[in-house]
């Protein structure tokens, strides 16, 4: 019988575990590949190690994880703030960071000349410690077109609820994983409309929603990007033509 995850967490690591399933990740060591477990780790502020895979590989083998070959999701948010939201056949688990917040206006015109802040490339320093990490499983037996879909389902409902919060469209670096079991159930497709989509964006919305309360709690998120000590307001145009 196909089942959710089961979750530890422990020394800053967060970890997802469910035996022979297959992961599809959009983090430093992306990809698909079939694993039993993925980890949310937390790093520090001005986190810029020589080696990623050294320094992950370290911070797993503290909190006496197995390394695995699963997926690794890194972020600046402390787990405490790590929230899971379930319904039907999906499980999504979320972690909420906005000091590097991202926007796209529509007309950059109207935008004020200070929207956009420094960003590490600009100040000589790694990004802040931001980013918007998601995990979304479900217990259905995807393609790997369904779940490169389900990536792009999950990065609409995290931009939407987002905006909603806090007025970003996400930060700039944010990270998806979605994972099927191959055991379970058949779904070809993974829509908005199809129980698989339709579960993800109910579930994006509330895991995001609670991280983002949990780690604001007390405090107040920036305003805009140029209150925040990164980030990236896309204000350059492009070229528009007819194929």
């Amino acid at each position: 019988m196909s089942k959710h995850f089961e979750t530890t967490r422990r020394d800053g690591v967060l970890r997802l575990d469910r035996s022979d399933t297959r992961w599809l990740s959009t983090g430093w060591n992306g990809g698909f590949c079939r694993a039993g477990a993925a980890y949310n780790c937390t790093v520090p502020a001005g986190w810029n190690p020589d080696e990623i895979r050294a320094d992950v590989h370290r911070r797993l083998d503290s909190a006496g994880f197995d390394r695995g070959d699963g997926p690794v999701l890194l972020t600046g948010v402390d787990q405490r703030h790590a929230r899971g939201a379930r319904l039907g056949p999906v499980t999504v688990f979320g972690t909420v960071g906005l000091s590097n917040p991202a926007t796209l206006p529509v007309d950059p015109a109207q935008q004020p000349a200070d929207t956009r802040a420094a960003t590490g490339a600009e100040t000589g320093g790694p990004p802040g410690p931001g980013t918007v990490n998601l995990f979304v499983g479900t217990t259905r037996s995807l393609t790997e077109a369904g779940m490169a879909n389900l990536v792009a389902i999950v990065a609409e409902a995290r931009t939407a609820t987002l905006l909603e919060l806090a007025g970003f469209t996400g930060t700039t670096s944010d990270a998806i994983v979605v994972a099927c079991d191959p055991g379970g159930e058949p779904a070809r497709y993974t829509g908005s409309a199809t129980p698989v989509g339709s579960a993800a964006r109910a579930c994006v919305r509330e895991a995001l929603t609670a991280s983002y309360r949990s780690r604001y709690s007390g405090r107040k998120p920036p305003e805009s990007v140029a209150d925040a000590e990164h980030g990236e307001s896309t204000t350059c145009r492009a070229t528009v033509f007819e194929p």
